[in-house]
């Protein structure tokens, strides 16, 4: 009798975390056949649109989606090379942002956050009106050490005055370590100033940071792994402490690369194909 009350109860929980699960994380839309390598990603305030570009290799381009998966647009941004687009973030006034700080050798020099002007979005061509470029202050060998390859970055965030910068840890002995850097948000070449040294776990697969999204208040950051998102309140510079980290667990792992606030309770993610095996879906989590 006691087997069977263990045995009911275990497939009760089984049950309820599997519905859990299928209610607060599940796929939304598959991505046109041409966008399989989706690395950046916002839900525009101002659009009500999905925005997203490719990383290195595709066209300098921005593509459109409906919140509910309709292709609508591309734009081209024009006079600008995808050297390894990573990111997109957007500020408070829907300018938005285009990390090209892709970095997997970790020797690049010509690291840059571009910005298009929300004005002009609406047109089948953008220009860029402002380049920040910047340098890592602690980075002093081009590349470092196979043991600390730490200055390849996929997320960032934006706001009016400046951006914060998730770096992608690629070092061998992988640690789960990952820098925060901090870069005015004005045009012209900044010192990156390390202002936070953060961990997650250390198995890269499952823990290295390929995406970061703000929410539209302001006030929380969401990391994206392949398997999980990280959330941090936001206030200020001193908001980078590894005791404010909580963590989220998918419970699907895939090359998940792109990730976005639709609300202060929900995140749209995206993941990138991979050889052999499905990709190029948006997700979406449930936070409550």
């Amino acid at each position: 009798m006691k087997k069977y009350i263990v045995l009911l109860s275990f497939s009760l929980l089984y049950a309820c975390s599997s519905k859990s699960q299928e209610t607060n994380f599940k796929e939304v839309f598959t991505l046109d056949k041409k966008h399989t390598e989706v690395s950046g990603m916002i839900f525009h305030a101002p659009t009500q649109k999905l925005w997203m570009l490719q990383d290195k290799g595709n066209p300098s381009e921005l593509y459109v989606y409906s919140a509910d998966g309709t292709f609508e647009n591309t734009v081209i941004v024009n006079n600008q090379e995808n050297t390894d687009w990573e990111d997109l973030s957007q500020d408070k006034n829907g300018n938005i942002y285009i990390g090209n700080f892709g970095n997997n050798d970790n020797k690049r020099k010509d690291l840059r956050i571009l910005k298009v002007d929300a004005a002009t979005i609406q047109s089948n061509s953008v220009n860029v009106s402002q380049e920040t470029t910047f340098y890592y202050e602690d980075q002093t060998e081009f590349p470092p050490k196979k043991s600390n390859l730490l200055y390849d970055c996929e997320a960032f965030v934006a706001t009016n005055e400046a951006f914060y910068l998730f770096t992608k840890n690629r070092s061998k002995g992988f640690d789960g370590a990952f820098y925060v850097y901090k870069v005015p948000n004005k045009n012209g070449s900044f010192k990156a100033e390390k202002i936070a040294t953060l961990k997650t776990c250390d198995q890269y697969k499952s823990c290295a940071i390929t995406g970061a999204a703000l929410n539209k208040n302001g006030n929380e950051i969401a990391f994206l792994t392949h398997d999980k998102v990280l959330l941090i309140p936001f206030v200020n510079d001193d908001s980078f402490k590894q005791e404010n980290i909580t963590t989220k667990e998918l419970g699907h792992n895939s090359q998940k690369e792109a990730i976005t606030f639709k609300s202060d309770n929900q995140l749209f993610m995206a993941d990138e194909s991979e050889k052999g095996k499905k990709g190029g879906t948006v997700f979406m989590l449930d936070l409550n």
